[in-house]
């Protein structure tokens, strides 16, 4: 017998955004939160710091347009970028090392840690809030944690700018990365892990797999991978020390 229903589809939207009236990059993502995303990849192309570098921003939803003013002019040299299309797609959707990945990816100096249990319990809490992936299959998701819970997700069909979006966030709201732990749906890439450090965030949990220039980039940069987080299990990856064990911690207990 033949059943028909109708499907929910994940939207795919280009998004252009203009810096002092010139064109810098086209975003191809899932339009929600744009204002948040367009602070967030500024900030990771280095283009700004804090959110007091941008004297005005119109996201224009009808045309697909940012329009970005910044109190600075001419801020990076004209060799420093490129005007480029960037895709819903990871692999060769961007450009790799440029000089802006250079300047904004730092090497994390927190030292908080959390727990095994708390790795577990943050990434089903991320699975529980993943309604849009669930009903669609398309999109990635992305969270701002704290240790006692999630503090912010946001979802697109791009991995990188579902991180844009928590980005754009915390620079809107001026919240420190210092404390916070980023849990993420997808595959732990290059990519994501250089945003992690451009964020600042020193712990990063996914349920799937990383991939070797990740985990090189990530233990250059100080920053804890944790990944295949499903069941109850999980594989740490790079910086350890921030991954507390507390079973292990009650048997070396003094009696």
């Amino acid at each position: 017998m033949l059943f028909r229903s109708q499907d929910r589809i994940a939207t795919e939207w280009p998004l252009t955004i203009k810096v002092n009236g010139e064109e810098f990059a086209t975003l191809v993502c899932t339009p929600s939160d744009l204002l948040e995303l367009t602070y967030g990849f500024l900030a990771s192309e280095g283009w700004i710091r804090t959110s007091n570098d941008v004297s005005r921003v119109d996201v224009d939803e009808g045309t697909g347009f940012a329009h970005v003013e910044l109190h600075r002019k001419n801020h990076m040299r004209s060799g420093d970028h490129s005007k480029r299309w960037i895709g819903s797609c990871c692999g060769k959707s961007r450009q790799f090392y440029l000089r802006s990945d250079v300047q904004t990816a730092r090497t994390i100096m927190t030292s908080v840690p959390i727990t095994v249990e708390t790795c577990f319990q943050l990434m089903n809490a991320l699975q529980r809030e993943s309604a849009d992936f669930e009903q669609t299959g398309g999109v990635h998701n992305a969270a701002l944690c704290g240790s006692d819970g999630l503090f912010l997700v946001r979802s697109d069909i791009g991995r990188h700018n579902a991180l844009d979006k928590l980005y754009g966030y915390c620079l809107l709201h001026r919240i420190s990365m210092r404390d916070k732990v980023i849990a993420f749906s997808g595959r732990m890439s290059s990519e994501v892990v250089l945003k992690a450090a451009k964020m600042g965030a020193g712990i990063l949990l996914s349920k799937s797999a990383p991939t070797d220039l990740a985990l090189k980039l990530a233990n250059d940069l100080n920053i804890t991978t944790v990944g295949f987080i499903r069941g109850n299990r999980l594989n740490v990856y790079t910086h350890p020390e921030r991954i507390l064990d507390t079973a292990v911690m009650t048997k070396e207990e003094p009696l």
